[in-house]
């Protein structure tokens, strides 16, 4: 039984896995409904939120678990990558948890939690395979040769899919969160009405990079705006379009060139139709088996950093009580 703790962003989380697969309790405070009136995450407000709720959330996940503190063999936690004062406040909360208790800590790379959502509902999971993690402050390939061995092959230059999702939702005057915003505005409207670049596409390598199209976007609609067109719909559904498209097709192209037969769909905005919906077609015509989370797990939630952290409780790969957060990726 592992204690997961998760705060590395705007939810505070907490869950009870067995076995690395069997998720007895999930429980998630999240602060959008804070955050949205300032159209994103203000480091500092959620640092001070995780700090208010991150007691009573852990309770509550024994609570739902029937379990007493005692019970649980090892608390896991989230300590890169993320917003450092919100990681400090998880890390500091499971370090005191764990001594408290005499139980063993490990530390979590949240990327890993992503990606091991996956496993947590499909058991059939065959490698090699390409994973796609794709959230508000990550866009990464990686390759896998298990469930334990990732290599990093590409990542975005500058912003994540969700961060691009986030600004020209703003922008566009649709809310926030960005994803969400977008998505729904786009089932209302028709791409190829406005034309965006896919950026990168061309070129034969694995990395992304956002921010051009996000401008793109935005001179798009501000030109548009002059001659008196302001068809949000129609600009919301082909700057969906350019971007699942960028992110199916560098993943299905890196699948083909390292002759893996699985696709993996993580983060955050692998809740997204259409990309969901796009990189299924896709892996079909290519024969590759595609796997992606519920909905529920797709956003950051503790249960993930559980499960993932039953690999190093098996192999007694604990984490020393003087560990730090890392708010930047170093390694996966």
């Amino acid at each position: 039984m592992i204690l997961g703790i998760e705060t590395s962003c705007d939810e505070t989380a907490a869950a009870i896995v067995k076995n690395g697969r069997e998720v007895i309790s999930n429980v998630i405070n999240s602060q959008i409904s804070i955050h949205q009136q300032f159209g994103g995450v203000v480091p500092e407000v959620a640092s001070r939120k995780h700090i208010e709720n991150i007691a009573w959330v852990v309770d509550a996940a024994f609570k739902d678990a029937a379990l007493n503190y005692q019970d649980i063999d090892a608390v896991a936690v989230t300590n890169m990558p993320g917003l450092i004062g919100a990681l400090l406040v998880g890390l500091s909360f499971a370090k005191a948890f764990a001594y408290g208790l005499g139980k063993p800590l490990i530390a979590v790379n949240h990327l890993e939690g992503h990606i091991y959502a996956n496993f947590l509902e499909h058991k059939d999971i065959e490698f090699p395979a390409i994973c796609l993690v794709v959230s508000g402050g990550h866009t990464s390939l990686l390759y896998m040769k298990n469930a334990g061995e990732s290599e990093v092959i590409g990542e975005t230059r500058d912003d994540a899919a969700g961060e691009a999702f986030d600004k020209v939702a703003r922008f566009l005057g649709l809310g926030y969160p960005g994803g969400p915003a977008i998505q729904k505005a786009a089932q209302m409207g028709q791409p190829g009405i406005y034309k965006l670049p896919r950026v990168f596409l061309d070129r034969n390598e694995y990395e992304f990079s956002f921010s051009g199209l996000k401008t793109a976007a935005m001179n798009l609609w501000m030109k548009s705006l002059r001659r008196g067109e302001n068809n949000v719909e129609n600009m919301a559904a082909e700057f969906q379009a350019a971007l699942v498209e960028i992110l199916v097709e560098k993943t299905i192209s890196a699948a083909l060139h390292y002759k893996a037969g699985t696709v993996l769909l993580a983060g955050g905005v692998a809740a997204n139709q259409a990309l969901r919906e796009t990189m299924a077609r896709r892996a079909q015509n290519e024969g590759l088996k595609l796997y992606y989370p519920s909905l529920k797990l797709c956003t950051d939630n503790a249960a993930m950093i559980a499960g993932r952290a039953y690999y190093d409780y098996y192999n007694r790969n604990f984490s020393p009580l003087n560990i730090n957060a890392h708010p930047n990726l170093f390694s996966v």
